[in-house]
C-alpha cells in the first residue's frame, strides 16, 4: 500500500513538474513577444497521441510493452496535465469561435468520462472481486438460464417428494419473475442491497409455512436465489463499465480529430 501511494505521489509530482515547466516556456516566450499558444498546441497534440496510446495498448497485451497498472497511471496524469495545458493553451476555461467552443465541449466531455471512468475502475473490480463470482460478461444470459433451471427443478422435486405445492406457489408468485433476468440494476449501480435483501425477506417469510422437509429444499432455493443476486451485480458492473468505454473512446477520437484539424489549419494560416 505504501508502494502504491508512493507512485501516485511520483505520478503527481512529475505531471506538477511538467506543467510548471511548460508554464516557464510560455512566459519566457511571451518576454520575447512571441506566442506560445504554437508550443503548447504542439505539446496538447503530442499529449493526446499519447493517451490515446493507452487503448492500443490494451489490444496488444499480448506484447511486452510494460504493465496495465503503469499505463492506466500514466494515462490517469496524462490526461490531468492535458487538462492543464489546455487551460494555458487557450488562457481561459471556454473559448471564442464556434469551432474552437465544439473542440472545447469535445475536450471536456472526454475530461469528465475519463474521471467518471477511473472512479469506476476504482470501485467496481474490487467489488466484483468481492462476490467470490467470476462470470464473462456474454456468458451472464446462459448462466441466469441454468440458476433459473436448477430453482425450478429443486421445486418440482419439493412438490413430488412433500406432496404439498406451497413452495411452488410461493415460486410463481415471487422467484418466477426473479429468475427470468438481471434485476435491481439501479441498486446494484450505486452499491445497494436491495437484491440481497428481498431474497432474505423472501426466505424468511416463507419458512414460517414449511415444514422440515420442505425448507431443506428452500436452503437449495435460497443458495440458488444469493448467487443469482450476485450475478445481476456483475451484469450491472460489467453493462457499465463496457457502456463507458462506448462513450469514452468514441469522444476521444473526435477530439483527436478535431484538436489535428485545428492544428492544420492554424498551420495553413500562418504559411
Amino acid at each position: 500500500m505504501k508502494l502504491l501511494t508512493g507512485r501516485r505521489v511520483l505520478f503527481a509530482l512529475a505531471t506538477l513538474v511538467l506543467f510548471v515547466l511548460a508554464v516557464v516556456q510560455a512566459r519566457a516566450i511571451r518576454l520575447e513577444l512571441g506566442d506560445p499558444t504554437v508550443w503548447t498546441g504542439y505539446y496538447l497534440i503530442a499529449l493526446m497521441l499519447f493517451l490515446g496510446a493507452f487503448s492500443l495498448r490494451k489490444k496488444l497485451s499480448m506484447l511486452p510493452l510494460g504493465k496495465a497498472s503503469t499505463w492506466l497511471r500514466l494515462h490517469v496524469a496524462g490526461g490531468v496535465l492535458a487538462l492543464l495545458l489546455y487551460w494555458l493553451h487557450t488562457g481561459t476555461l471556454w473559448p471564442n469561435g464556434v469551432y474552437e467552443q465544439v473542440l472545447g465541449a469535445a475536450f471536456y466531455l472526454v475530461s469528465v468520462t475519463g474521471i467518471v471512468g477511473y472512479v469506476l475502475q476504482r470501485i467496481y473490480p474490487v467489488r466484483l472481486t468481492q462476490t467470490s463470482v467470476e462470470v464473462i460478461y456474454e456468458r451472464i444470459p446462459a448462466e441466469i438460464a441454468a440458476l433459473r433451471e436448477a430453482a425450478e427443478a429443486i421445486v418440482f422435486q419439493c412438490t413430488e417428494e412433500t406432496g404439498s405445492d406451497t413452495l411452488a406457489r410461493h415460486y410463481l408468485e415471487t422467484f418466477h419473475a426473479f429468475f427470468r433476468r438481471p434485476r435491481n440494476f439501479l441498486s446494484h449501480a450505486v452499491g445497494g442491497q436491495r437484491g440481497g435483501h428481498w431474497v432474505r425477506q423472501q426466505i424468511a417469510d416463507l419458512r414460517r409455512y414449511l415444514d422440515e422437509a420442505e425448507q431443506r429444499h428452500l436452503e437449495g432455493l435460497a443458495k440458488l436465489a444469493f448467487d443469482k443476486n450476485r450475478i445481476d451485480f456483475h451484469y450491472t458492473a460489467q453493462t457499465i463499465m463496457k457502456g463507458w468505454l462506448l462513450i469514452h473512446l468514441p469522444l476521444s477520437v473526435l477530439m483527436v480529430v478535431l484538436a489535428v484539424w485545428h492544428f492544420i489549419l492554424v498551420h495553413v494560416h500562418t504559411l
